[in-house]
């Protein structure tokens, strides 16, 4: 007796479900047009121009310290001294070159040296705080908050607690220079940000730094080398806050006793609604452009329509907690 023959068939694909989570950073996208819209209502000032260039000019600095923040948040880690080096670095470095009539510290040496002094002097820092955490196994959130103290202390000890003026033209130049159109700033903000979204998306020692921050133990079974390049991300860390140093120095004319302060809560912000977990592993750079992007729009916004600044930064910790909760929803784990 024969059977009717039986046809094989294919299992059936499960259908792609939509992940939310994967939809975080470009969700920012949306919300960045709806705030033009919104801005564009309050004030017709708000689309010109001029005020669209004065709100990236002004937002270079903490963009800068956000590309720091990031990639270290990436890699598992913290670092807070962070807005402390923005001030110390060029502080420093222009303290060596300025005369003493500027409330420089006297030793008048060569103005050429301002800007590698100051970026040699945010990358030393970034290496000490590596030094103290990855050979001491001291807890990154700890050792960069007792940085951030001590650098500020430093600035204001350097500084006499007044500022610092009569800026070199080299420093002056990054503040102010224009470039087809946009101020150098902005331009060099917009290579770095596609430099490290290229770096931590094709190259090797990108992917280490989202191996790390995921599972450090096995990425170190995978033999990466996980202390070096958690090293070289804090050095790039501090060598990224002292650029912003030297942007924020040139945009202003002067190195404030405060300059920087406070600007940690800001930089967390961005990161957070970016989309960056402070689990390590997650997220990614332009999501935390975006988020730069989003807090300078609404702040532009807050200004534009009258609001007092003293409740921007309570705006800001609203927007944090908001984005844990959309971080919890799409993803279905709390970031601690």
């Amino acid at each position: 007796m024969t059977g009717t023959p039986t046809v094989a068939t294919a299992p059936a694909k499960p259908r792609p479900r939509l992940r939310l989570a994967r939809f975080r950073d470009l969700a920012l996208v949306p919300a960045i047009v709806v705030l033009l819209v919104v801005g564009a209502i309050i004030d017709p000032v708000f689309l010109s121009k001029a005020n669209l260039v004065n709100v990236l000019q002004q937002q270079t600095e903490l963009s800068l310290l956000v590309l720091a923040e990031a990639i270290i948040l990436i890699a598992g880690k913290f670092d807070l001294s962070l807005e402390s080096t923005i001030g110390l670095a060029p502080a420093l470095a222009l303290g060596l070159v300025i005369p003493s009539a500027s409330h420089g510290l006297g030793t008048e040496w060569p103005t050429a040296l301002a800007i590698p002094l100051c970026l040699l002097t945010g990358a030393v820092i970034g290496a000490f705080n590596g030094l103290l955490i990855l050979r001491f196994r001291l807890s990154a959130f700890i050792v960069t908050l007792g940085m951030l103290i001590v650098l500020r202390g430093l600035q204001i000890g350097l500084t006499g607690g007044q500022n610092l003026f009569d800026i070199p033209p080299s420093v002056l130049y990054l503040g102010n220079a224009t470039w087809l159109g946009l101020p150098a700033s902005i331009w060099i903000c917009a290579i770095l940000f596609a430099a490290g979204i290229l770096a931590l998306s094709f190259l090797r020692a990108g992917r280490a730094v989202y191996a790390i921050g995921g599972n450090v133990d096995a990425a170190r079974a995978a033999g990466i080398r996980t202390d070096r390049v958690v090293w070289i991300v804090l050095i790039i860390g501090g060598l990224l806050a002292a650029l912003a140093g030297l942007l924020m120095t040139g945009r202003l004319g002067s190195v404030a006793a405060a300059q920087g302060q406070g600007m940690i809560f800001t930089v967390f912000a961005a990161a957070v609604i970016g989309g960056v977990s402070l689990d390590g592993g997650k997220g990614t750079l332009f999501g935390a452009l975006c988020g730069v992007l989003v807090l300078g729009l609404i702040n532009n916004i807050l200004t534009l329509g009258g609001v007092s600044a003293q409740w921007i930064q309570a705006i800001y910790g609203a927007i944090i907690l908001a984005a844990l909760i959309l971080a919890r929803l799409t993803s279905g784990k709390a970031q601690d």
